[in-house]
């Protein structure tokens, strides 16, 4: 792969990849759970124990969506619309299964505290959040 020709991609960009893959994870989760949210609605004290059982759920829905995405198709559903893309740091190439595993779960780890290794690509000069620098990984232009 020719570097040359790399750009990496905005803050800008990451941000609203993010937020559409958040929305499909959304309706996604939705949709497999819907039985037990829909029977839950009226109780404001059962829905609160449903969606407290689903955090575990929803982290295994965004590793696996992740994983799968950045290793098979080196870009997420949001990536691909904005037209991004998830690269090897060190050989600017497909990145492997491990550092996309690596790279889902530290991702998982910044959401669980407050988005905080996002914060990282503000402040890295290849813009590489916490998850980034763990999966050895570069998010440029496609």
């Amino acid at each position: 792969m020719n570097n040359e020709n790399l750009e990496l991609a905005s803050i800008t960009k990451r941000i609203f990849a993010f937020l559409i893959d958040e929305l499909i994870i959304t309706i996604l989760v939705y949709f497999i759970f819907w039985d037990s949210l829909v029977t839950s609605i009226a109780n404001e004290e059962q829905l609160a124990n449903v969606l407290a059982s689903l955090i575990f759920p929803v982290f295994f829905v965004k590793f696996i969506y992740q994983s799968f995405f950045v290793w098979y198709y080196g870009a997420t559903i949001g990536k691909l619309v904005l037209k991004i893309r998830v690269i090897d740091y060190y050989n600017f190439g497909r990145v492997s299964l491990s550092s996309s595993i690596i790279r889902s779960i530290s991702r998982i780890a910044s959401e669980y505290f407050v988005y905080i290794g996002f914060i990282f690509a503000f402040f890295t000069e290849g813009r590489q959040a916490f998850h980034d620098k763990t999966g050895r990984t570069l998010v440029v232009n496609a």
